[in-house]
């Protein structure tokens, strides 16, 4: 993607998001007994097909990592982007992984 993006983790929405022209695609997240849940990602319409869904699961497993969170993953998005980049199963809590 040649555009810059800044994806900011907006704890108040619990959101890692980035706004697009005015609106915002965002990778939702809760907290489960100290886990990081990844529950659902929107891209709006004019923004999709560009890879930003990839872009935010990446931050989020980044951010996982950086944090030494364990994840718990309900969002499509972000499991399809961890089949497609398995040096982040790691960061799975093996507790509730079913």
């Amino acid at each position: 993607m040649e555009q810059q993006i800044e994806i900011i983790n907006n704890e108040e929405k619990q959101h890692f998001e980035v706004e697009l022209a005015g609106e915002f695609a965002y990778t939702e997240y809760r907290w489960y007994k100290g886990t990081l849940a990844l529950m659902h990602t929107f891209v709006p319409e004019k923004a999709r097909g560009k890879g930003i869904s990839a872009l935010l699961a990446k931050f989020a497993l980044e951010y996982a990592h950086e944090k030494n969170l364990k994840i718990m993953v309900y969002c499509s998005s972000v499991a399809k982007y961890m089949k497609e980049h398995p040096g982040y199963e790691f960061l799975i809590d093996k507790r509730y992984h079913q």
